[in-house]
């Protein structure tokens, strides 16, 4: 990497372009302000640009060391600051903050643009793809050089120059589009509250939903003592569970729904409907029928088709099943005198109360058992017990947020691996939903880079703070990413950690979450907060029993939305679109029961339209569910959830593997066979099978 010079009055001036030398190499958090990255993304694209140039330019004839490993070295600087910068815009944004990104979204989408079209760069590369099978490339060698390839092409480096003009504009509308998007979304969560005033509007609620609720008052500068609810999953799903106040539970459920469509300058729907018709222009310009068509081309799925039959192999089962499971459900409601035929902001109250009822099971009974960091700790253990690895907690840093910790990760020789931070609380500079992401890339050029990996939660922050056990299953699954990023062991860093195809992504996080479930490390770590004893085994044995009760309902839940995204970016160039129309057409057609309802609605669809990664996508998880279930019955056909000689065929097939082989072929070398349906439809209660974990 060509630095920048330092003499540089711009550069002198500006943390982000000096050497970061802070512990591991983490960036300058205390210094950077955001008007620092205007300028440093100034002089890092074209840092950048010049490497493209360089390696363009170069008289001699292209070779795979000259031009594809060249290209994974480039732009190290600008891939700093960009992962800083895109990490704080969704962990810890400002007014300021944002205003930079809506003013830099368009040129940092023209700086991509002029790297994946550069059309010097790409003859080379189109030059080697043409020979590759002559090059004598080793595996990974020649999985860079089709990923590669296919990056450019998808990216518009084969149109002709009018159509690549056109691309450019459209890519960076889209990108100032989706930050728009998020931004609104962004605003709608954080201008939302709901008061709760007295004993009658805590009616049902648990101490440790009453303490989550005092503080989200807190942090909105309400006085001491009061409480409030926020639109904070990890507290607006636990009020909507357990609050007697069927008046009060309607309306964080419509404010849930109405995210992104409550009129006014937030208001998603146009957005929404102009990313779906630049799309549509997009796939045309790549002679694809439609965006979906588009997008699965790079996908383990074949097409709509396939994805389209996964999704329907769930969806009229799911919706039998929660037929029965409401007939129960009505019947609770006559019981506690609730008006019948149940409503939307019912169902999670009445199903609790069926669940206590049937499973003598009680979410507020386990949640004593799941303090925060009792699971931090057992995540970590299952993960020294799988792959042995050991986190060490270090003190005193200079990160982002005082709530944000790290831990160093060491291998089973005590060597240090990478960098695990984790940011578990919800705030209003934080965006909602859980996930993971990069500080720095492994890579294994130039004597290697170590990761340094962040998985974000939203926790509702409370002294201690409880879990439910989805909340735990969360934690678990962004864990799982997390060690995908990990415990990679790659050469080059296109190919490393989680950058691999989307549907296939999300088999490391489901997969891990099977390790929440697993007895010897609940009974180790699942101790209750007040008197450290260990959780009862039949406890554990009441929620075995009762982990498929109400999976229908999930299953519908994510499965009308995952229809509707393929409905939707099936639709044919030129097709307008009126997103609040189209999206109450699609719950028609579907049949989607209405006291069911939706995991998410366009106007908030997040992973559709904050970017372009789980558009036409949003089917993966149950892809890469079909996967997880599957691969976790190998620990179970081999009578042992730790099975070493198992989790060593994981761990080098799938979790430090990145994508130096195709995702269908690794699953292969780890598993002997490919993959099958039915334990996922067992595990969802869909179909017979899917026994007892104990």
């Amino acid at each position: 990497m060509k630095n920048p010079d330092p003499h540089s009055p711009a550069v002198a001036a500006n943390p982000l372009l000096q050497d970061w030398t802070a512990p591991y190499g983490l960036p300058p958090f205390s210094q950077v302000r955001p008007e620092h990255f205007a300028p440093a993304f100034e002089v890092a694209m074209k840092a950048h640009l010049a490497e493209i140039e360089a390696i363009a330019a170069n008289p001699q004839p292209p070779t795979f060391d000259n031009t594809l490993a060249a290209l994974d070295r480039s732009g190290r600087l600008f891939t700093r600051i960009e992962l800083l910068f895109s990490n704080l815009t969704v962990s810890e944004t400002n007014p300021p903050l944002q205003a930079v990104q809506r003013e830099l979204a368009g040129p940092l989408a023209a700086h991509e643009n002029a790297v994946s079209m550069h059309q010097g760069l790409f003859a080379r590369i189109d030059q080697l793809h043409a020979q590759r099978d002559t090059l004598g490339l080793d595996e990974e060698s020649l999985r860079l050089l089709e990923r590669i390839h296919l990056d450019f092409v998808l990216a518009g480096a084969k149109l002709a120059p009018a159509a690549r003009a056109r691309y450019s504009e459209i890519t960076e509308q889209l990108a100032e589009l989706s930050t728009q998007f998020s931004q609104n979304l962004l605003a709608d969560e954080a201008d939302w509250l709901l008061e709760l005033h007295g004993e009658a509007d805590l009616a049902g609620l648990p101490e440790s939903v009453r303490a989550a609720a005092r503080g989200a008052a807190q942090q909105r500068g309400l006085p001491a003592g009061a409480h409030a609810v926020t639109l904070s999953p990890s507290l607006a799903e636990p009020f909507l569970t357990f609050s007697a106040r069927r008046d009060l539970r309607e309306q964080v459920w419509r404010a849930r729904v109405q995210r992104g469509a409550n009129g006014g300058k937030h208001d998603n729907r146009t957005i929404a409907a102009r990313i779906i018709e630049l799309r549509q222009e997009q796939a045309a310009l790549h002679g694809h029928a439609s965006y979906a068509d588009y997008a699965l081309a790079d996908r383990m799925a074949s097409g709509t088709a396939a994805v389209q039959d996964l999704l329907r192999q769930a969806w009229e089962p799911a919706k039998q099943k929660a037929a029965e499971d409401r007939v129960l459900l009505t019947q609770m409601a006559t019981q506690l005198g609730e008006p019948t035929p149940i409503a939307a902001w019912d169902w999670r109250y009445l199903a609790e109360k069926v669940r206590q009822q049937k499973f003598d099971l009680q979410e507020a009974e386990l949640k004593p058992y799941f303090a925060l960091d009792n699971m931090i700790a057992a995540m970590f253990d299952a993960a020294g017990r799988l792959f042995g690895l050991r986190f060490v907690e270090q003190h005193g840093l200079a990160l982002y947020h005082p709530d944000v910790r790290l831990w160093e990760v060491r291998d089973r020789a005590g060597k240090l691996a990478g960098i695990f931070l984790g940011d578990n609380f919800a705030r209003p500079s934080k965006r909602s939903g859980a996930w993971m992401s990069i500080f720095r890339s492994q890579s294994g050029l130039d004597g290697g880079t170590l990761p340094i990996v962040i998985n974000n939660n939203n926790f509702a922050k409370a002294s201690p703070t409880l879990l439910s056990f989805d909340d735990v299953r969360t934690l678990f699954h962004e864990f799982g990413h997390g060690l995908h990023g990990l415990l990679s062991q790659v050469k080059y860093e296109r190919l490393a950690g989680t950058r691999v195809l989307r549907d296939f992504v999300e088999l490391p996080s489901q997969l891990f979450e099977n390790w929440a479930l697993e007895p010897q490390i609940l009974e180790r770590h699942a101790r209750h907060h007040e008197t450290g004893a260990p959780i009862p085994k039949a406890l554990l044995d009441k929620l075995d029993a009762a982990r498929r009760f109400d999976q229908a309902w999930a299953t519908v839940q994510y499965t009308g939305p995952a229809l509707i995204d393929m409905a939707l970016h099936s639709l044919p160039h030129g097709t307008p679109i009126d997103i609040a129309q189209f999206e109450a057409q699609q719950i028609a057609a579907l049949g989607i029961p209405e006291d069911i309802g939706q995991r998410h609605h366009l106007p908030h669809f997040q992973h559709l339209f904050s970017g372009s990664s789980y558009a036409a996508g949003y089917y993966v998880y149950m892809w890469a569910e079909v996967l997880e279930a599957d691969a976790f019955n190998a620990f179970t056909e081999a009578g042992d959830p730790f099975h070493p000689e198992t989790a060593q065929r994981l761990l080098s097939n799938v979790y430090s593997a990145g994508s130096t082989r195709a995702p269908a072929q690794a699953f292969r070398s780890f598993r002997g066979r490919d993959p099958v349906v039915e334990p996922m439809l067992a595990k969802r209660g869909l179909i017979a099978g899917g026994g007892s974990r104990r």
